[in-house]
């Protein structure tokens, strides 16, 4: 199951989410969720490791129906604080969802498979609760940001023995493993390195969406509509041919049988 953040550890969370840089991060995660996932007015969506529900607030501005999910009481305790009856919250774990299948029409995982012990799994839930779209969106493990923030003692040590980080390609593999070939886009950022020795980043201008894989943040959008591709073979067999239909001989065998009988 991963990390389930205490009081400390999610005050740490917190506290790094709502500084310069991790404002910035949010402000980039709410560009991509409309530009990569699109969600439609009163769309079923799920936050899948929803913390204290700030993704769950941009989502109900956007007029979507918001339900989140969290294994720790203490996030949820606040998220509820916050969102009162606008939201409907569950605990439960990422890899094993309170839902019933394709109870959703989309489902958004942000900063949530850093923490978890079995990512794979999580996604593989996610797809089964959800039937139209998934966004994630994650730190890219090759940017300049994560390598800083690493050296700096990103969300404290006491976090980032907990946090697995991804790239690209790693997400890609366990997207496939997941789903199989399904449609997938993707977005990176490239955040402003901080001007004088600031500890913020700036997002826009040629740093903005991209699609390197070496962006500090990346967004991907799974798309798990599922279709079906029908082969029409040719009959071989021309119907007028035959000497007698199934059906015929059916009928003719059992009156026979009756006069016997």
């Amino acid at each position: 199951m991963g990390l389930v953040f205490d009081i400390r550890s999610a005050q740490l969370y917190n506290s790094w989410s709502h500084s310069p840089q991790g404002r910035t991060v949010e402000k980039f995660v709410e560009v991509l969720i409309k530009d990569l996932l699109d969600p439609q007015p009163g769309e079923r969506v799920l936050d899948i490791g929803c913390g204290f529900g700030d993704h769950l607030l941009f989502l109900n501005q956007l007029g979507l129906d918001i339900s989140g999910v969290d294994a720790s009481p203490y996030m949820l305790s606040r998220a509820k604080e916050r969102l009162g009856h606008r939201c409907s919250l569950r605990k439960g774990k990422a890899e094993d969802l309170p839902f019933d299948d394709n109870e959703f029409d989309l489902s958004i995982m942000i900063n949530t498979l850093e923490f978890l012990d079995d990512p794979l799994q999580a996604l593989r839930e996610a797809g089964r609760v959800t039937n139209r779209r998934i966004f994630i969106g994650v730190l890219n493990s090759l940017s300049w940001l994560f390598l800083r923030s690493k050296l700096q003692g990103f969300f404290r040590e006491s976090l980032l023995k907990h946090v697995r980080f991804y790239h690209f390609w790693q997400l890609k593999a366990y997207i496939q493993a997941a789903f199989g070939p399904v449609p997938l886009s993707w977005r990176s950022s490239h955040l402003r390195p901080p001007q004088g020795g600031g500890s913020g980043a700036s997002l826009g201008g040629p740093w903005g969406l991209d699609h390197w894989p070496i962006g500090s943040l990346l967004g991907l959008q799974i798309d798990i509509g599922y279709s079906l591709k029908t082969e029409n073979l040719p009959l071989k067999l021309r119907l007028e041919k035959t000497k007698q239909s199934t059906a015929d001989g059916f009928t003719r065998g059992s009156m026979n049988s009756a006069k016997k009988g």
